[in-house]
């Protein structure tokens, strides 16, 4: 069991260094997949592996200087995507928690797939894009640094029973839902709030930042 945090860089629309600080100082192996090492170098970041099928590399000065022995090249006709590649090597180093960072805006069906990692039996444990921060919710949560953001919740199994909540505008207590449902812009009212679920797995959506920010992030 590797100690740390074990964090995957994908290509797409990323978040700021800024919202990535609270984790960076425990992340102790960085695997760029595919462009996710475009964002690395937007982050100021140096990846440990680069791996995927490398079709979406942006050339640079980084890129060329890279290790080769820190590449691993796969075909592109494969089963897994780049992102399962990544997260499949950073748990087979024995890291339990891996966060991913990247990954928004293009193509619905790559964003749809990213959401489908959250359904199986190990998710990672955190996702960031632009401006959200993305997780999974079995049992309780606990949320900090959060007055006043947007949230929105998910059913990721059939039925989701024994919500209930701490500071939220809409508390979820009492509510039982069933995949098709959901939460949509609720609100945090305090900095330190929770979300509990008895039976059945969330997905909550936290904004951090607000949209136009995001995009000037991007530019």
């Amino acid at each position: 069991m590797s100690e740390g945090v074990g964090l995957l860089l994908l290509g797409g629309e990323g978040p700021p260094r800024d919202l990535l600080e609270p984790i960076l100082h425990r992340v102790t192996c960085t695997v760029a997949a595919d462009s996710g090492f475009d964002l690395a170098r937007k982050l100021k970041l140096l990846p440990d592996l680069l791996v995927g099928d490398l079709d979406s590399l942006t050339p640079s000065r980084e890129l060329e200087e890279f290790p080769p022995e820190r590449i691993r090249r796969y075909p592109r006709d494969k089963d897994e995507s780049d992102a399962e590649i990544g997260l499949r090597i950073l748990w087979e180093m024995g890291f339990q928690s891996v966060v991913v960072a990247g990954g928004g805006g293009g193509r619905l069906d790559h964003l749809l797939g990213l959401v489908a990692l959250f359904e199986r039996e190990k998710t990672p444990s955190l996702w960031y894009t632009s401006s959200q921060q993305i997780q999974a919710v079995e049992g309780t949560s606990i949320i900090t640094d959060c007055k006043g953001q947007t949230v929105s919740f998910f059913p990721l199994s059939a039925t989701v029973a024994g919500l209930s909540s701490r500071g939220l505008k809409w508390p979820l207590d009492g509510l039982e839902w069933a995949r098709g449902d959901m939460g949509l812009s609720n609100v945090f009212t305090g900095n330190r709030c929770s979300v509990s679920v008895a039976r059945g797995r969330l997905l909550m959506v936290r904004t951090l930042v607000e949209e136009q920010d995001a995009r000037k992030n991007q530019a």
